[in-house]
């Protein structure tokens, strides 16, 4: 950071008399931009460790999406109080910051790979299964520690008094600890869940102030954005009416927030069959017979899918439609897809505590849907089911935004589709 603020800051001021001859620029001006400058140095770099402190994140293609947004907020603030400052330092700035927090995180990432010991009883060995670090599993017999970065253990397994001492001790000098299952999180972006007695979750309850705060912001968000919308969504209609002539849109009964079942509303990807396509209202248990649960998948290339359906589903706006459903309330712009109501019925039945997935509003998009993509056999959806965990647990603006950056890549790109 300091490095940074020197590079990105202090240089371009101290050439601030060749960019002052060039453009007759005051020393006030100069003044001014040394502190914008330092100030969205300073920002970009804190949004940039906020938004990468997430697992299974590729760390250097935030770095632009964060400077962009330190440098954009100072220079509103120093357009709408008029204050004086010079563009081309501040490009000159925005350069530098970009070239060496790009040179430096390679650096690091290069040569700073995380390397731990794993205290050889119980499962504290899964961990060596999990990439991202590197793993010394220490001798039962004769325990030497190497490990710059922490021990990892399994606090809940049966340790001799000297294993214990060793732990112990390593906790006191300052060592970090951490029990297997805590590290996994934080590489792989997965709470497993087995018991809740266990309380890996941390709380039962997501940040509740939050949850009221992200309600208020997804209502803005929505009356906002849907006017720009409206003819995106005129010109989506007419490809859709004109492939096949069938209807525009596709609703389907959802399980949503509290378990309550709310009609989503989407482009329609599919054929049209002469009936309606999806799953009406009310649906109830009865729903997760075997017929209903097969129609309501969606596969892997499904021969169902039109042409224009198939690069409404790339690009995602197929979704935009709920929109609706956000300023309803039934759902947010992020959180866990809500499925089907015969899917999320034979999944409830099926994996432990598949309901808790509902204590927090679904989403358009989400981290499962970033990470994993669309799955329906029930092998995978425990694997997103321990994203749908994480996301609770972690349930913060940081990793919302972290969503909403990766999600807009996808529409606007169509890289990382699934």
């Amino acid at each position: 950071m300091s490095i940074g603020l020197l590079v990105a800051v202090f240089l371009p001021y101290f050439m601030r008399i060749d960019l002052a001859l060039a453009q007759k620029i005051s020393s006030q001006s100069q003044i001014n931009s040394l502190i914008a400058t330092a100030i969205a140095v300073t920002i970009g770099y804190w949004l940039f460790r906020q938004l990468t402190k997430y697992p299974g994140i590729l760390s250097t293609s935030y770095i632009i999406p964060a400077f962009v947004i330190a440098y954009g907020l100072v220079l509103a603030v120093f357009f709408f109080l008029r204050l004086d400052y010079s563009r081309l330092f501040f490009a000159v700035s925005f350069v530098n910051a970009l070239a060496w927090f790009h040179f430096a995180h390679l650096m690091v990432k290069k040569f700073n790979r995380p390397v731990f010991d794993v205290v050889p009883f119980g499962d504290a060995k899964s961990v060596t299964e999990v990439a991202g670090a590197d793993w010394i599993v220490l001798s039962e017999e004769e325990p030497k520690l190497f490990s710059r970065d922490g021990l990892i253990a399994d606090l809940r397994a049966d340790l001799s008094d000297e294993w214990e001492t060793i732990v112990t001790e390593q906790a006191i000098k300052g060592t970090p600890v951490y029990h297997f299952k805590q590290i996994k999180e934080m590489l792989t972006g997965r709470v497993d869940i087995e018991h809740l007695s266990e309380n890996t979750l941390g709380s039962l309850l997501p940040d509740i102030i939050y949850l009221k705060f992200k309600r208020l912001v997804d209502l803005i968000g929505a009356l906002l954005v849907l006017p720009f919308l409206l003819p995106l969504f005129a010109i989506v209609a007419i490809l859709i009416r004109r492939e096949d002539g069938g209807p525009i849109f596709f609703h389907q009964a959802r399980m949503g927030y509290r378990g309550e079942v709310f009609n989503v509303l989407k482009f329609r990807t599919m054929m049209h069959l002469g009936t309606h396509s999806g799953t009406p209202t009310g649906v109830t248990a009865e729903s997760n017979d075997p017929g209903a649960v097969e129609a309501a998948k969606t596969k892997t290339d499904d021969q169902r899918i039109t042409r224009i359906g198939r690069f409404l589903r790339k690009t995602r706006i197929d979704e935009l439609p709920q929109i609706i459903n956000i300023i309803k309330g039934e759902m947010s712009w992020i959180g866990p897809r809500p499925e089907a109501v015969p899917l999320s019925l034979l999944y409830q039945a099926k994996l432990p505590y598949y309901r808790y997935r509902h204590i927090v509003r679904p989403g358009i998009s989400g981290w499962a849907q970033v990470n994993q993509g669309h799955v329906a056999e029930v092998d995978e959806v425990l694997d997103k089911l321990h994203y749908d965990f994480y996301y609770i647990k972690h349930f913060s603006i940081w990793l919302d935004v972290l969503i909403t950056l990766r999600t807009m890549r996808v529409v606007l790109t169509g890289h990382g589709a699934r």
